[in-house]
This record gives structure tokens, sequence and C-alpha cells, in this order.
């Protein structure tokens, strides 16, 4: 006899249709870990135990390594936490999908070749061994949009100033008729996603949205899909336009994250025309500190951001940074807070950070999230600094 709602290892194995050896492996790697364990050992499973066990078995199919599945999945079977998981899971099988087209066409293309020349043609052998070697760049792709991901949410859902920061960021922008604009940095492309109807008023304008991530740019095509947009592949440290293509060039939340934020500086002005105008957000050091708190309340060990992004290029020594290189630098702050009643976002904002957190938090998941379910009985106030500088040139 066991718990109403429970299966044993073996009928929970066998409704998965897999081994109990495989439930029994993940267990003891730490990947999958039983809801309740009675006083004799045994191991009881439910049926929100499902959602996790499809996440490993798709990301094992998908190649990725038992390291590599233990840190991008979690287990929590809340609504919101599960719906943004499957979103994310099934942009990367698209995305695999095409992946293996490419795989297809070139062996078809490289034998063609060598039955027709009967000899072997080597630098198509080097294209084979490129496509083929795309698996990191998937994975890469998929944490960084699980973790844009869960920003985006937590600040939507919460933040107290109802225009949101998409559309405040557009507006600052002041985008006219007739005007060539390129946003670098893109990400999954929320800018436009939330300004469409916006931008489809703005005749002629041509906007190119572009990230260093291949992975970024198909997810920013897939989601704002309207033909005035082009897209591509570019570092903002080394951006593939002439001298003086755009009107307007937009970088929302991507200058920390370079190793010489000057030389993106630079890029930019070259590729700015005379009198035009570049966009730049950041954040300050207040930002989210709560969140910071949080963990160390938890642990002290934990680090949620190697680098603190906001010394690099922030609210407070943006303004001398920028005024190397453009005439005007105009400073302006978006005001707001967010107010969290609920755990799971904040939860899941908390493990897409670039820190050490995975490290100790996944482990002692259950008892991280009892904490942050104790701290948000009460609506929980998170402080926000962020701005732009918009720069003329």
């Amino acid at each position: 006899m066991h718990k109403e709602g429970f299966y044993s290892s073996g009928e929970f194995a066998k409704k998965a249709n897999v081994t109990v050896r495989t439930i029994r492996f993940y267990d003891k790697k730490n990947l999958l870990k039983p809801s309740y364990v009675n006083e004799n050992g045994a191991r009881f499973y439910t049926d929100a135990d499902f959602a996790r066990l499809q996440q490993i078995l798709l990301f094992k199919y998908l190649g990725f390594s038992l390291d590599d599945i233990k840190n991008i999945t979690v287990g929590d079977s809340d609504y919101n936490i599960l719906i943004n998981s499957l979103h994310l899971q099934l942009n990367l099988i698209k995305d695999k999908i095409a992946q293996m087209q490419l795989v297809k066409n070139a062996i078809e293309d490289t034998e063609k070749i060598l039955k027709d020349s009967e000899s072997i043609d080597w630098s198509s052998m080097l294209s084979l061994i490129h496509l083929t070697n795309m698996e990191n760049s998937l994975k890469t792709q998929y944490l960084n949009a699980g973790n844009i991901s869960a920003r985006i949410n937590l600040h939507a859902k919460y933040s107290v100033n109802k225009q949101g920061w998409f559309s405040w960021i557009y507006e600052q922008c002041g985008l006219e008729p007739g005007i060539k604009v390129l946003e670098t940095g893109c990400g999954d492309g929320r800018l436009w996603v939330d300004n469409i109807k916006n931008v489809e008023k703005l005749k002629n304008i041509k906007i190119t949205v572009t990230d260093i991530s291949e992975g970024m740019v198909n997810d920013a095509r897939r989601n704002i899909g309207n033909g005035m947009f082009d897209y591509g592949v570019a570092d903002c440290m080394n951006l593939p336009f002439d001298d003086n293509s755009f009107d307007c060039v937009i970088a929302n939340h991507v200058i920390f994250y370079c190793e010489e934020p000057g030389k993106a500086f630079k890029e930019i002005k070259r590729v700015l025309k005379p009198g035009g105008k570049a966009v730049f957000s950041t954040y300050g050091s207040h930002h989210m500190q709560e969140i910071a708190q949080l963990v160390n309340q938890f642990d002290k060990r934990i680090v949620l951001s190697a680098d603190v992004l906001y010394e690099k290029f922030g609210l407070d020594n943006g303004e001398r940074l920028l005024k190397k290189y453009f005439n005007k630098v105009d400073k302006r702050l978006y005001d707001d807070y967010l107010l969290v009643d609920v755990a799971e976002p904040i939860i899941e904002y908390i493990l897409s950070c670039h820190g050490n957190q995975n490290h100790y938090l996944l482990d002692r998941y259950s008892d991280f999230k009892a904490f942050i379910m104790k701290k948000t009985r009460k609506p929980l106030k998170i402080t926000k600094e962020a701005g732009v500088f918009v720069c003329f040139n």
C-alpha cells in the first residue's frame, strides 16, 4: 500500500515506458528525485514528476549531456514555468529540424559532387563537419532564450508601471516614417513584437534586427514575422554595415555584455548617419537588489552575476563613457518597481542569472522554493533602476 496519487518506481516507469533502472539512474544523478520516500526507503512519484521526466528525455534525445540537462531543467510543475519550458522546447525542436534539413541538403550535394566528378571535394567535407558540429550552439541558444524569457516574464507580469519597458524604450527612440533603423542585440525580438502596431503605421521605414547569436535571430524572426524587417547575425563591436547607413541604432541591455564597450560605441557611431540617434539602455547599482539579498539569506555562497555589469556600462558611468563618442548625451530614467506575491517567477528569474546559483540551488530546490514562498506571503517590493542614454551623432 502507498499514498493515493503516488506511483511506485515500477508503476511510474511503466506509465512512462522506460525501465526502472532508468528511473533509478536519474535519481542517483539528481536529475529526477522522487516526490516521496517512505520509512522503508521506497521511492514514489506523482503526475507532476512526468513533466520533469519529459524534459530529461527530450534533451537526452537531442544530444544534451546529463550535466547540461541538470543545469537547464527545474523540478517544478507550476503552470507558467511548464508552459514557458514547453514553448522553449518547441523552438529548440524547430531549430533542430532546420539544422537537420541543412545537413540533409549538404549530404545530398556532396554525394552528387562525388558521383559527378569521381573525386573527393574536401571543402564539401568541411561544410559537413561544420554543420554536424552545431550542437553547442543549439544548447547555448536554449539557455539564452530561457534566461531572457524568465526575466521578461517577471517584469511584464509584476511591474507597477503599466506602460511596460519595451513600450517605453520604443517611445524614447522617436522613430519616424522613411528612416533606417538597426537594433543590435535583439534577443527574441520583444521590442518589435510589443510595438508592432506602432511600427506598421510608419511608412517606408526599414528595420534591421541583429544579434550575435544565430538562434536569437531565429527566435526574433519567428516572433516578429513581419515583412518590413531584415534579419542578420552581427556583433555590435564589428558591425557588417557601411558607414552612415542608419538614422537610428538601438542597443537594449547589450553593451555591458561587450568585452570592450568602447569598440561597440565606435562601431555604432560609424554606421550612424550624421545627425543620427543611438539609444543605449542599461541599469544602475540598485536594480533588483532585493533578489540578490534573498539568495544571500538562503546561501551566502551564491553570486547571481559573475560580472558586475553596471560597472562596465551603467546609469552611473554611462554618460561619461558615451561623451567620448557622441556630441550630445541625454539620460532618461524609467520610473518603475516590481510587486511580486508568488514564488515561481522569482525562482525562475534567479535560476536564469549568470552566476553560480544553479550549483547551490538545484540539489536543494524544494527547500529553496519553500524559502521563497515564505518570503512572498506578503507582496515583495523589488527595486528597478533602469533607463536609457539617447545619443546624437
